[in-house]
């Protein structure tokens, strides 16, 4: 119950030991072409190009920078936590120039902050920004920040690693160009695969660089042609076959339960946990208004010892929960109710193994 990776379903599982097909077999194309679907179920899409990077989100997060920004291009970067920070290293490292619009951590990010800092700079071409901020818990209001984005004609970029699945995401209707996730946290398959979308718009832009994308991995005019529609497959990479075979079953069990219902699902343990906890005499680190269900951030004690807590809980009980990052560390633990992890029994055994530690 921790930031990820969650549990991983049974069917999943059973999914990774099916015989491993050839990467350009006719069966495992068309497992390619229901995994596209099924993914732009799951993000809300018609983006033709949606699919799964061979690699964790943090490859889904370079490929959109990679692909979309070239040098000296300007892009606002809003942080409010560690996952910010990270996007604003793949603008540098891709040669544009990143300008920062920071928030406290534990609090959302400004609109009005975003809007100061698009009039400011006017040459913007991107706006990014991390939906569901992991290191804070904290859900960042992605439709108004990207209507502001666009009322400035600017493309987006959203981190959706832990809000895919979990929370309400709406790729086209919020107007989202660029967006990554990770299989490892709502959809509770085995890390090591990233959704990937890429709005018509970004796509023109991809095509139409003055300058080659600094990844031949990553180059979304290569894997394209892998990914693409139809029988016929140009070679790009040998696929990881047996984790596609997880994310499609991942996926599908989404697709069965209702993405509606995944979301409700998700709303209705984390109120639970949060009385249960607030029993205990403990509170959380956001505000009700804007928390994350799907990952709770809650104050350490005074007096408390935090890796001595942490490792009663797995001593004694199996139970993982997170540690605070950065300016959270020390001060917060990190509970996540993720897929598989989501049920009313795990959030039961979570609130008995605390009350056992911290009281007894």
């Amino acid at each position: 119950m921790g930031p990820g990776p969650s549990d991983v379903s049974p069917r999943v599982l059973n999914a990774l030991a099916r015989p491993t097909l050839g990467h350009l077999d006719p069966q495992f194309i068309g497992l390619m072409d229901e995994v596209g679907d099924l993914m732009r179920y799951v993000f809300r899409t018609k983006n033709t190009l949606t699919m799964p990077i061979s690699a964790p989100g943090s490859a889904g997060m370079e490929a959109c920078f990679a692909n979309l920004v070239e040098p000296n291009d300007k892009v606002i970067v809003c942080i409010n936590g560690v996952f910010g920070g990270r996007m604003k290293e793949n603008v540098i490292r891709c040669g544009g120039v990143a300008v920062e619009v920071v928030s406290p951590w534990g609090t959302q990010t400004s609109p009005e902050a975003l809007e100061a800092a698009l009039k400011q700079h006017p040459d913007t071409k991107i706006v990014a920004f991390v939906h569901a901020e992991t290191s804070t818990g904290v859900r960042n209001d992605a439709e108004t920040l990207c209507r502001i984005a666009k009322q400035h004609n600017c493309l987006t970029i959203v981190d959706t690693v832990t809000s895919l699945a979990g929370v309400q995401l709406e790729v086209d209707d919020w107007q989202i160009d660029a967006t990554y996730s990770g299989s490892q946290k709502c959809l509770s398959c085995v890390p090591g695969i990233s959704p990937v979308s890429f709005s018509d718009a970004a796509v023109n832009v991809i095509q139409n660089r003055k300058t080659p994308v600094q990844s031949w991995f990553l180059d979304m005019n290569l894997i394209v042609g892998y990914w693409g529609k139809g029988a016929k497959r140009a070679y790009h990479h040998t696929a990881p076959v047996n984790s596609l075979y997880a994310i499609h079953e991942s996926l599908l069990m989404v697709h069965q339960e209702g993405l509606e219902n995944a979301w409700q699902r998700h709303a209705a343990h984390h109120q639970k946990l949060v009385n249960g906890l607030e029993s205990l005499g403990l509170s959380f680190a956001v505000s009700q208004d804007y928390r994350l269900p799907q990952l709770n951030v809650v104050n350490i004690p005074d007096g408390v010892d935090d890796a001595a807590v942490r490792s009663e809980l797995l001593r004694r009980f199996g139970l993982e929960i997170g540690a605070g990052l950065g300016e959270f560390a020390g001060k917060v633990w990190r509970i996540g109710l993720m897929g598989s992890t989501c049920t009313e029994k795990n959030v039961q055994h979570c609130i008995a193994a605390l009350d056992a530690v911290l009281n007894n």
